[in-house]
């Protein structure tokens, strides 16, 4: 084995970039989550020799498989570590033909796909599993090596797929990189909802394109997993860039009159003519993003529309001039939440990176240890990011809830940004600056008052659907419902935008009947069954929350339950608010929670 080794030329950009995207704000950072020394990081990141073990060691920091990086031209290749028996899990999911009557050959050909790995890879020796939709999918993920992730239009709407994707990248980052999430496309157009696109960037994916090129993929995986590499090669003929691929990053374009149904999964893309306004909220979103130092404050449940609506104001205040970044914090690794001033690193680095402004941002951090990391922060927006010959800058922050799980940090975060909105009252610098903060509920960390950006700002409250616009989202998806029709779907799911949808879709598709979906709803084997199961997964995690919600279906009256459980329950989407206590969101919900929780 070489005794030092360097990363190619080539590659060193590439790799530069990997430090933000795997929670390393800056060199330091990552040399003291690795327990080395500073300058060794520094080689290693501008292609300076490094020893051989601080080499394979950083790359596993930062996600990288060290032998696609590595300049061996000075060194011969150090023997390969042959991994003799692997665990694979194999994540897929289509639609199966007993559950709806247009499953198709496409579908056929997928599971067929599926066996023939989990065949291919029995056969080599390893031990594989498939993960299903069961609460025991969260132990298989954690002692697995690899992630088989096989993507087609079905598995890239689940819910429950989005939430392996999220805990094997939190896996991946928090351990030795296992497991190695290896992506397979199954169809070039698949659309990516923006949360999935997210935790899979940085990983390189290939593509299947048909049963053709079943043993090439075959082959390579057997190949892949034999040497303990960690990532498909890009430089394969089944290698693709994720930009090749449809997502909820299009080009800003007016939305057709008419279009075919969109599967629901995820943000309402700006082109789509499925995004239903709830008047009078978007005007005056519009209207109030356009002033100097605005603030809004969107508050809803899961899947009620909140980062679609920020998409939107984020496209009106680009449109009117300004320069728009939008940053979710539930992107934010675990590690980034060690303290205020890696938080903070990573904050302000995020919108750097995404501005082309990154390279300024360790100038303004020198004094960190004197003037502390809320003044740096405040000196890179000033200095940098809304300079004076800069165009305004709108931010809008999604998933702030996840901040709470902090409150050490929160307090700070929260502190600095109604700092920040109120410096726009006295200095012209700061009404260039306009922010958009959106969070699933209620604000239940104590908070100065004084230093709150929750009791400032515009406020905005999402709704459900009334049954104007439920009959409105039929009529875009060619169903010419009546009241009563409407009214039965809304018996079941009441308005909740994204149940509604999922159910108008498939209705539109002919997947089922509206008579047959009111029927037969809270099963395991009916349209919300994945996004059921979902909430039952992460019910099952919180054994407080799977009690609280327990109680709530288990009576007929409403239940008052103790602050935090309701609020969190309520931020799910499963439970709402009738004067101081908790009912069941829907009937769906009531039926299927009633079913499944008092018999655990």
């Amino acid at each position: 084995m070489p005794r030092s080794l360097r990363v190619r030329e080539g590659c060193i950009r590439a790799v530069k970039s990997c430090l933000l995207r795997n929670g390393f704000p800056s060199q330091k950072i990552l040399a003291e989550d690795l327990g080395m020394a500073q300058s060794t990081v520094s080689h290693f990141l501008n292609g300076k020799p490094v020893d051989y073990a601080n080499f394979i060691e950083i790359c596993r920091g930062l996600g990288q498989e060290w032998r696609d990086i590595a300049d061996f031209e000075a060194n011969s290749e150090p023997e390969e570590v042959v991994l003799v028996r692997a665990k694979v899990a194999i994540v897929f999911e289509g639609f199966p033909s007993d559950r709806f009557a247009n499953a198709n050959a496409r579908s056929t050909s997928h599971k067929t796909l599926s066996q023939q790995l989990h065949q291919a890879l029995s056969a080599g020796g390893h031990e594989v599993f498939f993960i299903n939709n069961s609460s025991d999918s969260a132990s298989y993920l954690k002692r697995c090596d690899y992630l088989l992730l096989l993507i087609s239009e079905e598995s890239a709407a689940s819910e429950m797929i989005l939430e392996q994707v999220q805990l094997a990248k939190e896996l991946h980052n928090l351990t030795a990189h296992k497991p190695a999430i290896l992506p397979i496309l199954l169809e070039l157009n698949t659309p990516l909802s923006f949360d999935f696109l997210s935790y899979l960037t940085g990983i390189q994916p290939w593509l299947w394109r048909g049963v053709g090129d079943s043993f090439k993929l075959l082959s390579q995986i057997l190949t892949i997993i034999k040497e303990g590499r960690t990532s498909l090669t890009a430089d394969h003929e089944l290698a693709v860039q994720w930009n090749a691929i449809s997502s909820t990053k299009k080009s800003i374009i007016q939305p057709l009159p008419a279009a075919p149904p969109e599967l629901p999964g995820g943000q309402v893309e700006i082109t789509s003519c499925f995004y239903i306004d709830r008047p009078p909220i978007e005007s005056r979103c519009y209207e109030t993003i356009a002033q100097p130092g605005a603030l809004i404050r969107i508050k809803a449940p899961r899947q009620m529309g909140k980062t679609s609506l920020m998409a939107r104001i984020l496209h009106h205040a680009e449109q009117q001039g300004s320069r728009t970044v939008a940053l979710s914090f539930q992107l934010a690794n675990r590690k980034i939440f060690a303290n205020s001033d890696t938080f903070l690193q990573w904050f302000c680095a995020s919108i750097g990176q995404e501005l082309g402004m990154l390279e300024q941002l360790p100038k303004c951090w020198e004094l960190a240890d004197l003037i502390g990391s809320n003044q740096c922060c405040k000196a890179y927006f000033e200095q940098y990011l809304l300079s004076e010959s800069s165009k305004p800058l709108t931010l809008g922050l999604d998933e702030s809830d996840r901040l709470f799980e902090s409150p050490e940090i929160a307090d700070d975060f929260f502190g600095l940004l109604r700092a920040l909105h109120e410096e726009a009252k006295r200095r012209d610098i700061w009404k260039n600056f306009r922010l958009i903060v959106v969070h699933s509920t209620e604000v239940y960390i104590p908070l100065d008052v004084n230093k709150s950006p929750f009791n400032v700002g515009l406020p905005i409250d999402l709704l459900e659907f009334n049954s104007q616009q439920v009959q409105d989202l039929a009529a875009r998806h060619q169903l010419s419902w009546s009241d009563t029709e409407v009214a039965e779907l809304m018996a079941l799911v009441g308005g909740h935008p994204y149940l509604v949808r999922l159910g108008i879709y498939h209705i539109s598709r002919q997947d089922v009947t509206l008579s047959q979906l009111v029927k037969l709803p809270a099963t395991e084997a009916g349209i919300y069954s994945d996004h059921l199961r979902r909430h039952l997964w992460n019910l099952e995690k919180y054994s407080e929350l799977m009690e609280a919600m327990r109680e709530v279906v288990s009576v007929s009256q409403p239940v008052r339950l103790r602050s935090e459980l309701g609020f969190k329950l309520n931020s799910m989407g499963l439970v709402k608010l009738e004067g101081n206590n908790y009912i069941p969101r829907c009937r769906l919900y009531e039926e299927y929670f009633r079913d499944r929780l008092n018999g655990t």
